[in-house]
């Protein structure tokens, strides 16, 4: 009891950390949602008259980036549900120890391959609609290498962001606890 009365102030501290990083992160992934949504229903260009197969079905970069479109899509809502169960935790003492770190765990990583996923089907994208099917050959302007090398950097950022939140809630969550770590100093024999 006197535990949870001396660390009551360091709970609301944390659930409104919490709270706050839960609300961040689900506001992206639901428009990350939104847009991949989008994308699989409007086909980069378009469907053809009969049957309404996409005028890009057999090319390989299409497949690329319907696959990659239902990564994103699916991890972004995975990503929803882990940061709405944040949201509608109890956040009891014994909840910050275990629970709520896992979940804040698989949501980042959940809503970083969601990014990752994004920008790949985006660079599938710009591939189809920048490749010269006369030629069969991609257009060698520079603004298609600059697209594509930028595509990236959303994924760089995030990463570099969220990397070291991500190492520290997985080093604290299954990581040596504090009970039975060895000490770093020097160790005594038994007697001495």
């Amino acid at each position: 009891m006197a535990f949870v009365k001396e660390h009551q102030g360091l709970v609301k501290e944390d659930e409104k950390w919490m709270k706050d990083a839960a609300t961040s992160c689900s506001i992206v992934t639901v428009l990350i949602a939104t847009v991949v949504f989008a994308a699989a229903i409007k086909v980069p260009g378009g469907n053809a008259d009969d049957g309404g197969i996409p005028n890009f079905y057999y090319f390989p970069a299409f497949t690329i980036f319907a696959i990659a479109d239902a990564i994103s899509l699916f991890s972004s809502i995975a990503a929803i549900f882990m940061f709405m169960s944040i949201l509608t935790a109890r956040y009891a003492e014994t909840d910050f120890l275990s629970a709520l770190p896992k979940r804040l765990i698989l949501g980042l990583f959940m809503l970083f391959l969601s990014v990752t996923a994004l920008m790949v089907a985006f660079g599938a994208t710009v591939y189809l609609v920048n490749f010269d099917y006369e030629d069969n050959e991609i257009r060698k302007d520079g603004v298609y290498c600059l697209v594509m090398g930028l595509a990236f950097l959303p994924v760089s950022v995030y990463a570099y962001s969220q990397f070291p939140l991500l190492v520290d809630l997985t080093f604290s969550t299954y990581g040596p606890s504090i009970f039975g770590r060895e000490s770093t100093g020097v160790l005594y024999k038994k007697g001495e």
